[in-house]
């Protein structure tokens, strides 16, 4: 493959969808796993939607510019490089962080350190059960940052993430799947962002899945 084909130039067969959703799916459980041993609570995730998105449509993904939610961010590196965005709710980042810290959620507009630091936690969690998962699979290493954690507006925080990944590719990658729990409490998103390259080695091994799924 050429070095200057871009990600608008891939073809995404629905056998690549296939395996992706795939290696997505298992990895999402892992996570789901993970969080729900942590809060206590039953926790489900949607099954991943995957997507090849204009960086300029990613703040409407989760519900619009100036929704006030908590992000936690990580990078991805290793074999495979990209970010990791949990969105949560300003209720259910509330909710998460009463629970962490045994008190009651409460109205502030800001995170204090005890809750930011829960969050980190949250997002440290969830992050490498699901990159785990995904070294298992593909058979590649990869690790992520130590979690950063904002409290603004969603387009605000988007911005911040996708300010990095622009300089490498207009288009990316984005699988995106839905928290949400048995109360309705706590809800929020997962999204895995990757460029043209990352996507690349991600496509690699899923045409090899596809390919051994593929009757004899």
């Amino acid at each position: 493959m050429q070095e200057d084909t871009t990600i608008e130039d891939l073809e995404l067969s629905e056998l690549h969808l296939d395996a992706l959703r795939e290696i997505c799916n298992i990895g999402m459980g892992h996570a789901a796993t993970a969080l729900n041993q942590m809060i206590g609570k039953t926790i489900s995730l949607s099954i991943p939607k995957i997507t090849i998105s204009s960086i300029s449509e990613a703040p409407e993904m989760v519900g619009g510019n100036e929704r006030v939610v908590a992000g936690i961010h990580l990078r991805v590196w290793g074999d495979i490089q990209g970010n990791i965005l949990l969105i949560f709710p300003r209720e259910s980042a509330r909710a998460i962080c009463a629970l962490l810290t045994g008190g009651e959620p409460d109205n502030e507009l800001i995170l204090s350190e005890m809750h930011a630091s829960a969050l980190r936690e949250v997002g440290n969690i969830v992050a490498s059960s699901y990159l785990s998962a995904m070294e298992t699979l593909l058979g590649k290493t990869l690790f992520p940052s130590v979690p950063d954690v904002a409290f603004d507006m969603a387009g605000a925080i988007i911005e911040y993430v996708l300010v990095q990944i622009s300089e490498q590719a207009d288009r990316i990658l984005v699988v995106e799947a839905a928290f949400s729990g048995e109360d309705e409490s706590i809800n929020g998103h997962f999204f895995l962002m990757s460029d043209f390259k990352s996507l690349r080695v991600i496509l690699q091994s899923a045409k090899v899945m596809a390919s051994e799924d593929q009757p004899g």
